[in-house]
């Protein structure tokens, strides 16, 4: 692995003579291939930016190292939609032929890849389980449009192409990793060692991750997950987890991403249940005229009375990859509960991936003193206190050169300088609520942390660390 590593490490970084055109990779007979392909489901044409730009490009420097194709998400877009499709009837995902997934077909040469991919793309009818039934198309339907407004770098031309560019840039970018893999290592070598990862990592991390949440934190009260699976709901319910928690995903949930935010309430907690999920009033308390970059399941936020007969207003939350979004969505939270007289009374409960940094990026990136700052002015403290330790890290991990936004590529002598390791995990409560008797972060589904590891791991499935705390009332009224 450390080899195969290395080797595409100094592919990317030194690429020399090996910077071929896209043309010579991705060849003329194919891109004619893709754009039949287009044409035939009724999507503008794009050869003009084929034959003018990108089939002109050099692999490494013009096309995989281009800041702007990754800022415009022309190649990390396609592939986060179609990398890997949960399916009705199988427990295992259905995958994009690509290297950087699951998929287990044989990679050897451009030509089969090209055939199982345009196949999967465009003949490969998929069922899909949504909130309301399940539909069924194939993958290029399931591409979503680029829009300027969230990805501001993409032009207004280039947002009225968009699908079938990003299709373009998917299929170039897919060539390019086979081409790439095959001249740094041998098929036999470098397919043979997927599987074996394949298994541990990808197979595995539902049955791993539903494990530690029974046998670990099985005795919580609550439970707020973020980007989760259909599958994992679906095998959750169907678990003893399902028969001590009520498991409550939203109403819309989000089949195409695929990235849900999931609420667990103890059922002997909380008898009743679930009372109402009031995710719309929190949308619809985002301040007018603001875009907040938020998708469709990211937000849960639900109603439930505790056996004490205390209500809450429990919510999970997703936040953007900037955390941009993290301090517009507690704010329509706090101003959904003022507006509603119902819900005065209830206490909060909030677990989110904030997605706050040590070291924000000005405008750019969400600083996590600043978010707490946010919290404290509603009233609220978190199971890290009113003031956040900056280097108190929830995550740690860096990305390797097979993905498809190499800005984000952290050489492997850089992982901990380059990589994402920070502050980004919070529980928030009313501070005249509750007050904290103990707060832990667990990288190794053993209620313990251990300080610069890179996750995930073998043992531990998560790219976040898990965040928990005990607190106790400080209203007598108040249940723990």
């Amino acid at each position: 692995y450390e080899t195969i590593m290395t080797n595409i490490e100094a592919f990317l970084e030194n690429p020399g003579a090996q910077d071929v055109p896209v043309s010579q990779v991705f060849t003329e007979d194919m891109f004619a291939e893709l754009e039949k392909r287009m044409d035939g489901v009724g999507w503008d044409n794009v050869r003009s930016y084929w034959d003018n730009d990108f089939k002109n490009r050099k692999i490494v420097q013009d096309f995989m190292k281009d800041p702007l194709l990754g800022s415009k998400r022309l190649a990390s877009m396609p592939d986060r939609i179609t990398n890997t499709i949960n399916v009705v009837g199988s427990d295992f995902p259905v995958c994009r032929p690509t290297v950087i997934n699951m998929y287990d077909g044989d990679l050897s040469t451009l030509p089969l890849w090209w055939s199982a991919w345009e196949k999967f793309m465009f003949d490969t009818p998929l069922t899909i389980q949504s909130k309301d039934g399940t539909f069924t198309e194939p993958p290029y339907k399931m591409l979503q449009p680029i829009k300027k407004a969230k990805y501001p770098d993409i032009t207004e031309e280039e947002e009225k192409v968009s699908l079938p560019l990003q299709t373009m840039c998917g299929a170039i970018f897919d060539a390019i990793l086979v081409h790439m893999m095959n001249t740094v290592s041998t098929p036999d070598v470098w397919q043979s060692l997927k599987k074996t990862m394949v298994e541990n990592l990808n197979r595995q991390k539902v049955p791993h991750t539903l494990d530690i949440l029974e046998n670990v934190y099985g005795s919580s009260d609550i439970i707020t997950l973020q980007e989760v699976s259909g599958s994992l709901i679906e095998q959750a319910r169907n678990r003893p987890l399902g028969q001590k928690f009520w498991i409550v995903a939203p109403g819309s949930m989000d089949a195409v991403r695929d990235q849900n935010s999931v609420i667990l309430l103890a059922k002997e907690s909380f008898p009743a249940g679930p009372s109402a999920e009031i995710t719309s009033l929190v949308e619809s308390s985002f301040e007018p005229g603001v875009t907040v970059p938020v998708a469709k399941g990211d937000i849960l936020a639900i109603t439930a009375t505790d056996r004490d007969g205390i209500p809450f207003v429990v919510a999970s939350f997703h936040g953007d990859t900037n955390g941009l979004a993290t301090k517009p969505v507690l704010s329509a939270i706090m101003k959904g509960m003022a507006s509603d007289s119902s819900l005065v009374t209830h206490k909060l409960v909030f677990g989110l991936d904030a997605n706050t940094y040590e070291k924000a990026k000005p405008g750019k990136q969400q600083d996590v003193l600043e978010w707490g700052q946010h919290y404290v002015s509603y009233d609220l403290t978190s199971c890290w206190g009113d003031v956040p330790n900056p280097a108190n890290y929830t995550t740690f991990n860096s990305r390797t050169y097979l993905q498809p936004q190499l800005n984000k590529a952290c050489k492997k002598t850089d992982k901990r300088a380059n990589g994402d390791v920070n502050p980004k995990d919070f529980i928030l409560f009313g501070k005249e609520d509750f007050k904290v008797v103990h707060t832990w972060k667990d990288n190794t589904g053993e209620k313990s942390y251990t300080e610069d590891m890179a996750f995930p791991t073998l043992n531990f499935p998560s790219d976040h660390g898990i965040l928990a705390t005990i607190v106790e009332p400080i209203s007598p009224t108040s249940s723990s």
